[in-house]
């Protein structure tokens, strides 16, 4: 098991998958970030740099996949769903054009680039579009099989993706099925914690110090933010009657929100809700942003352990 960024992996894949010639790949200036410079080296006569004109970007990718391409546009998360949000909607989502939006530099753990570059908000704005589905990998593998969706997916695609080199939480060859979570670690059934992205390390992390606590939890990495597995979300709620969510994103409108939308309607459970807590980031170093706001696996365990102590 190794460490790489999602956005690493991201550019892998479209590598990877890039002998497909209805792949077309647009970037906003950014292609060394967002690495779809390793898909440019590849493929240069299907990369184009459009420059930083994100809503400019976004309607040429509906222009483009007006004339059967699959195309994939990127760049940071917050420029991509905010800057060109209306492009998105319009061109994109309105007439379910098949175009994927790879959006790489989100949540706090972009770092010292600070508040301004840390979308926090992403998920909520585009989960909130009809026809978009909405992906948000934990690690490499993940991130594989996510591109690997979106091409397969005849329509609108966002997937959340992230500048921090992280853990992988599967092996290459893990099997993932679209619209599915994964139980990523089952110790028992005293609570249920839902996570994506990043997320996911730090909620492995977390049971690991609950266990030595005596509280038995399960990991449910929960990639597919739309459509969301509802069967297991319910499944494990009934299992456990106590629920956690860890998003690297508000609480407001992203998985917390989503999961509470299912089992509001067809099981109601006890709920904490760990995220950014309808606040801005800050510039810092990811380990001590995340230590500030209370998302790395230490704090998660004392939230969870907590709740459940008053649940008794």
């Amino acid at each position: 098991m190794g460490k790489s960024a999602t956005r690493d992996a991201y550019g892998k894949a479209l590598a990877e998958f890039g002998g497909d010639e209805r792949i077309v790949v647009l970037d906003a200036d950014l292609s060394k970030s967002t690495k779809t410079a390793v898909f440019k080296d590849a493929y240069p006569d299907r990369h184009f740099n459009l420059g930083i004109a994100e809503g400019n970007m976004m309607a040429v990718a509906a222009g483009l996949a007006s004339t059967g391409k699959t195309v994939f546009a990127s760049s940071f998360a917050v420029f991509a769903t905010s800057r060109a949000y209306e492009q998105i909607r319009n061109s994109i989502c309105y007439p379910r054009a098949n175009v994927k939006v790879c959006a790489t530099h989100s949540g706090i753990t972009v770092g010292e680039d600070g508040a301004s570059h840390q979308s926090i908000e992403d998920i909520s704005i585009m989960r909130t579009l009809p026809n978009m589905t909405v992906l948000s990998p934990s690690d490499a593998a993940e991130t594989r099989f996510c591109v690997k969706t979106a091409i397969e997916t005849n329509g609108p695609v966002y997937i959340r993706l992230g500048r921090l080199a992280v853990e992988d939480v599967y092996a290459p060859d893990q099997k993932f099925e679209a619209g599915k979570g994964v139980v990523a670690k089952d110790f028992g059934d005293d609570v249920a914690i839902f996570a994506t992205g990043y997320m996911v390390q730090q909620s492995l992390k977390a049971a690991d110090i609950l266990l030595a606590k005596g509280i038995k939890a399960k990991v449910i990495d929960i990639f597919s933010i739309k459509p969301i597995d509802r069967e297991l979300v319910v499944s494990c709620a009934e299992k456990t009657g106590f629920v956690v969510t860890c998003e690297e994103h508000s609480i407001i409108g992203g998985l917390g929100s989503a999961v509470c939308e299912v089992l509001a309607e067809e099981r109601p459970t006890k709920v904490c809700r760990i995220g950014m807590e309808d606040t801005f980031g800050k510039s810092g170093t990811p380990d001590a942003l995340l230590k500030l706001f209370g998302l790395d696996g230490e704090s998660i365990a004392e939230k969870v352990a907590a709740k459940i102590k008053t649940l008794k």
